[in-house]
């Protein structure tokens, strides 16, 4: 592999597509990159060392061809002005740690459903439920967060596991 672009190391676009190389050695050079993923080769260093913020389309294309789905997730959590208010930015871990976190988040459903119920039995949430409906949110929002990564690490690795066994 050619020479590691040190200034743009911390970058997550240049490190999805280093990750891309293992598996496609055009990644190596980000003039390659560029011709692949049809951005501008100093457009493509510009993103990679932070210098600018890419499109949503770019991302798009970045996360596709070097199948890196959770560059997408990084740019709405980060980058995004409306996504940095509503998307949280997932972990991604090893399969047995996200089938755990995501159990784990699920393991007061049944809770959550009964507050739920009673909460909303009078189509009001008055000031003495606000504090068990915060909770609940709370509670959705974690399992949405888990249940989003084992989505990302599943769209990421059931496409490496497919062209493996081709």
């Amino acid at each position: 592999m050619g020479k590691k672009a040190t200034k743009a190391a911390d970058s997550m676009y240049c490190q999805a597509r280093y990750e891309a190389c293992e598996n496609n050695s055009d990644f190596e050079s980000r003039e390659k990159a560029s011709e692949i993923l049809g951005i501008d080769r100093t457009r493509l260093a510009r993103i990679e060392l932070g210098k600018i913020t890419p499109y949503p389309e770019e991302v798009l294309s970045m996360s596709e061809s070097y199948n890196c789905p959770e560059l997408c997730n990084s740019y709405c959590a980060k980058e995004c002005p409306i996504g940095r208010t509503t998307v949280n930015e997932v972990v991604i871990d090893d399969f047995d740690r996200l089938a755990l976190k995501v159990l784990g988040s699920l393991k007061d459903i049944d809770d959550i459903r009964t507050s739920l119920i009673a909460i909303s039995e009078d189509g009001v949430i008055d000031e003495t439920e606000w504090d068990e409906f915060n909770a609940i949110l709370d509670s959705l929002d974690k399992i949405s967060t888990n249940a989003a990564a084992l989505q990302i690490w599943a769209k990421k690795n059931i496409k490496m596991l497919r062209k493996k066994e081709e």
